[in-house]
């Protein structure tokens, strides 16, 4: 079995989901997932079948795997270039009951991640019918760079409070000390791009507002 492509299938008749088979540490994210149009797939493609996936627990994988604390834990599981699917098979994925734990007074954490997650996935007409299973009927969102890394950090910073990590653990996560490297092909590009090193300071100001039992909302 070849998995230099490896896409997950949840909908056999409507979309596709699928990760990036080869990757490795130096790039911005090891792990990159998305969803697409129904389409046809290469021969050697790994092929996943659910006996029961609704859209809305694919949602919520999909974000998780987009997350830069599973991101993390990729880079350490990585030893090449190929994001394997036995290497997938074993990340710290987390369950579905996660989501229905409070993350906020009266707010899921489902409540937080579905939204976001979706607005970052449906932005053509062609995932329609993804949409449609969510419950959503409007039209795909506009693509805003800056807003998407927004609400990307956004998650981030949801999952950082899922996997339970202290404030230091997710600091260490984003930018470790040398020797040691988190994130070295982000945080230089976004250093020479905004003068800074962005998405560190988005996700640590969301974790803040968490803690503070506020919604993450960075303006």
């Amino acid at each position: 079995m070849n998995n230099k492509a490896p896409i997950i299938r949840i909908d056999f008749d409507k979309w596709l989901q699928a990760f990036r088979g080869i990757t490795n540490a130096t790039n911005e994210r090891t792990m990159v997932a998305g969803n697409l149009p129904m389409s046809a797939v290469g021969h050697s493609s790994v092929v996943v079948e659910y006996e029961y996936a609704p859209s809305v627990a694919s949602l919520l994988v999909l974000a998780n795997m987009n997350s830069i604390p599973l991101d993390w834990a990729a880079r350490l599981s990585m030893g090449g270039v190929n994001m394997s699917f036995f290497i997938v098979k074993q990340l710290p994925i987390l369950p579905p009951e996660e989501y229905l734990k409070d993350a906020l007074p009266g707010v899921k954490y489902a409540e937080l991640v579905v939204p976001r997650a979706l607005e970052l996935t449906y932005t053509s007409w062609e995932l329609q019918p993804f949409a449609a299973d969510l419950g959503y009927e409007g039209e795909p969102f506009a693509w805003d760079d800056d807003r998407r890394h927004k609400l990307q950090c956004e998650l981030d910073a949801v999952f950082a409070h899922m996997y339970g990590l202290e404030r230091d653990e997710l600091e260490w996560v984003l930018d470790a000390h040398p020797p040691s490297e988190s994130f070295p092909g982000l945080k230089r590009n976004e250093t020479q791009r905004f003068g800074e090193y962005r998405t560190q300071r988005y996700v640590l100001a969301a974790y803040d507002m968490m803690a503070r039992g506020e919604r993450p909302n960075i303006d």
